[in-house]
């Protein structure tokens, strides 16, 4: 990924009720960043999915219905982690990523595009060892579109 193109991120979240507090509040927005091919090629190399619409630009521009290559649909959900950590300064012992409960990649990323999250909190939940389970609600904008790139809901844990 290049660099971001702009920033807007969150103050710092220091405990569970701090996070409590952002259930039905404002969205939280990360910066944009812009999927290149060289990321497409080494997602592709770390998964083995070499699929010529991801990887091969040329092919892609004379035969895909997307017009030139695309990033795959889990190179983009991938990002999500990366963006709430950058977005949302949680101050923390420990969070581990916990899964998903829906995902659906609703539009195509064409390579060189710009991507951001928009995280709302669900719900925070107690969770054993003093931990709290957050749902985030996650959407990733495509720059441009009037559809967002993937939909997802994410389940973090985090320990203060």
């Amino acid at each position: 990924m290049t660099e971001p193109v702009s920033a807007n991120v969150a103050g710092p979240v220091a405990s569970a009720a701090a996070l409590r507090d952002k259930v039905g509040a404002a969205l939280l927005v990360s910066e944009w960043v812009t999927v290149d091919q060289a990321s497409v090629d080494r997602f592709a190399d770390t998964t083995g999915d070499h699929q010529w619409i991801h990887t091969d630009p040329e092919r892609a521009r004379r035969e895909s219905p997307f017009g030139g290559p695309i990033a795959h649909g889990f190179l983009t959900l991938s990002l999500i982690p990366g963006l709430l950590e950058k977005t949302v300064a949680l101050e923390q012992r420990m969070g581990v990523n916990y899964g998903l409960n829906r995902v659906r990649f609703t539009s195509p990323v064409p390579v060189g595009s710009n991507l951001r999250a928009s995280f709302a909190v669900e719900s925070v939940t107690d969770i054993d060892d003093a931990g709290v389970q957050v749902v985030w609600h996650v959407t990733l904008e495509l720059q441009g579109s009037e559809r967002p790139a993937c939909v997802a809901e994410f389940i973090t844990r985090h320990y203060f």
